[in-house]
């Protein structure tokens, strides 16, 4: 018989090697993705796996004569984060009114916009295509950064609830008795005491619309293509050069992996915090 000392170790042991096998099971296309950007197209898509190869950095070069990747680049960065800002500015003060005044509708309120998430977004493209077409603004990093916002906001709404739900109302009630506006009490407590709530939230949104696709690729050209509209672009009718498009998504993904590693404390905050609580 095992004694309750030694189960405990295997259990230990048990969960660490399914954390790591998981953690590899994920890692490994990221990084078969970087390798195959260094290859040639006849390497890449060669029947037996090459893990040893001469690199080179051809693809690369490629991608900068075709296409300016720096213009790619800053139209991501700042429609994911005018989206990101312009929906924490309608959900701040909206999630603020759910949690400190909330009416016997409220939670229904919040449930109908998180089912707004189910609604798949071919359904509504045309609509918001024509919309964007009578009003000039295809192809252009406002109608992006709108659309980015609306479609984030119930995700970031549930969140903000969330953490402001958790601040006592005594303390805002204190602050009303000496005279704190309604602007005040957001600004001067609620968004101090919740800082760390709204930072993750933010970090959240700003990964969710840089991996945006499907309204970027439709919505967009040369003009205000991001660098998901920049990937989707290397599939050509010819077929799928698999080295070409590993290194076009390497640029794509690098900014963000990079991001989301520096950031990673704030985001598991995020997700598990203002979710499961």
């Amino acid at each position: 018989m095992l004694s309750d000392k030694k189960i405990k170790q295997w259990q230990r042991m048990g969960a660490i090697t399914a954390s790591w096998v998981i953690a590899i099971l994920f890692f490994f296309p990221i990084f078969w993705l970087f390798l195959t950007s260094f290859k040639t197209e006849l390497q890449a898509i060669s029947e037996t796996p090459l893990l040893f190869f001469k690199p080179t950095l051809d693809n690369f070069f490629l991608i900068q004569e075709r296409t300016n990747y720096l213009d790619y680049a800053a139209n991501s960065v700042i429609t994911s984060l005018g989206g990101t800002l312009l929906a924490m500015l309608i959900a701040i003060p909206a999630a603020y009114a759910m949690a400190f005044a909330p009416s016997k509708y409220s939670k229904d309120i919040l449930l109908w916009m998180l089912s707004t998430k189910m609604l798949p977004a071919v359904g509504v493209l045309m609509p918001i295509y024509l919309i964007c077409q009578k009003l000039d603004l295809l192809d252009t990093q406002i109608a992006l950064i709108v659309i980015f916002a609306l479609i984030n906001l119930p995700i970031i709404m549930m969140l903000l609830f969330t953490f402001f739900r958790d601040i006592p109302k005594e303390i805002l009630e204190a602050a009303r008795i000496d005279g704190a506006t309604t602007l005040s009490e957001i600004t001067k407590i609620v968004m101090p005491l919740a800082w760390g709530g709204i930072a993750s939230t933010a970090l959240l949104s700003i990964v969710l619309l840089w991996n945006e696709a499907f309204w970027s690729i439709n919505l967009t050209a040369a003009d205000a293509g991001t660098l998901v509209a920049l990937v989707a672009s290397f599939s050509s009718p010819e077929g799928l050069f698999w080295a070409k498009l590993s290194a076009v998504s390497t640029l794509a993904c690098a900014p963000i992996i990079v991001f989301g590693w520096f950031t990673q404390k704030q985001l598991v905050q995020g997700l598990t915090f203002g979710a499961v609580k």
